[in-house]
């Protein structure tokens, strides 16, 4: 498991970012809304928490950049430990072990409630939503509301994935802050000093991670390269040994189960999108099929599918377009 955003501390997901932000700051100019874009895992969420560490006080720590904080700050701590009065965040929430597809207008409107006090400790009050995508439209209009009539001394870090998907009347009020992706010497730099693995393994790692920071530091995890190692086998080979699959399948029980499910769901719809890349216009079949496999992980939640036969059906769907070949 990668740490959370609030728990990141040596990350710093963009200089330019952090820049223009400590600029506003600094001047007086601060909006009281900031659209984070960028491709999933660019960093937007942990450059959200350590701006959201500078707002509520925290020492800066220039040595860890511009928005740098220590972790022992007793500001970053109450953050860490999510026990800070003056910061709401609004993610998914998570019941009986899974987490919900969408972040409820029920959490959307403990907004208008917490921008109506005053701050308690701090100079701000803040709100982290992650991520804006994720909201459903009466949550989306919920939030509109608190837009309309910027709170005082408020400031919300909206994170998005696809700013296209949001309604244009939130886009519209927020300042837009882009987080690109990284090239591939900064990210094979991140995970060989965040992991220690060899120049070989980074520079692996870095090739998959698509230009995410977030991506990158998950692959790194040994877990998460097994997983990868093997969806990569399972497309490359000729056929899936059924053994092994079901083996894999029996590991996905309980809580853990889901996550090794998850992990490996992600690297397969992956490995199969690079061979739709690789065939170009004859890649049809392959693109279809990381079409259908994209849809699983989701459906699998909602309605409580069988892991094990979620797997076995979409490696079926694999040997299928094989053979179609």
């Amino acid at each position: 498991m990668t740490d959370h955003p609030r728990d990141r501390f040596d990350l710093i997901p963009d200089a330019a970012a952090e820049a223009s932000f400590v600029d506003a700051l600094d001047k007086g100019r601060l909006h009281h809304a900031w659209l984070l874009c960028g491709v999933e895992g660019a960093g937007k969420a942990t450059f959200a928490y350590r701006a959201a560490r500078r707002l509520l006080g925290a020492a800066a720590d220039p040595s860890r950049g511009l928005l740098g904080t220590r972790p022992d700050d007793p500001v970053a701590r109450l953050v860490t430990a999510q026990s800070h009065p003056d910061l709401l965040v609004l993610e998914r929430a998570v019941e009986g072990g899974k987490t919900k597809k969408s972040i409820s207008v029920d959490q959307a409107r403990d907004l208008p409630e917490f921008f109506s006090k005053s701050p308690s400790q701090a100079r701000y009050r803040v709100a982290i939503i992650d991520a804006a995508d994720d909201l459903n439209l009466n949550a989306a209009n919920a939030l509109l509301k608190v837009l309309e009539e910027p709170p005082e001394r408020g400031v919300l870090f909206l994170v998005t994935h696809a700013p296209g998907r949001l309604l244009s009347t939130l886009r519209s009020r927020c300042r837009r802050l882009a987080f690109p992706v990284w090239p591939l010497h900064a990210l094979e730099e991140l995970v060989r000093n965040q992991t220690g693995v060899s120049s070989g393994e980074a520079a692996r790692i870095a090739g998959m991670a698509g230009g995410s920071p977030g991506q990158a530091l998950a692959l790194a995890s040994g877990a998460t390269l097994e997983a990868d190692q093997l969806a990569q086998a399972w497309v490359a080979a000729p056929t899936v040994d059924r053994a092994e699959a079901m083996a894999v399948a029996d590991r996905f029980r309980g809580a853990e189960g889901q996550e090794r499910f998850e992990t490996l769901m992600d690297r397969l719809i992956a490995a199969v999108k690079v061979r739709a890349l690789e065939e170009g216009r004859s890649g049809a079949r392959w693109a279809e099929l990381w079409s259908r496999l994209s849809e699983l992980p989701d459906r699998t939640a909602a309605i409580n599918l069988d892991r094990g036969d979620v797997l076995a059906g979409a490696l079926a769907d694999l040997q299928r377009t094989k053979a179609a070949g």
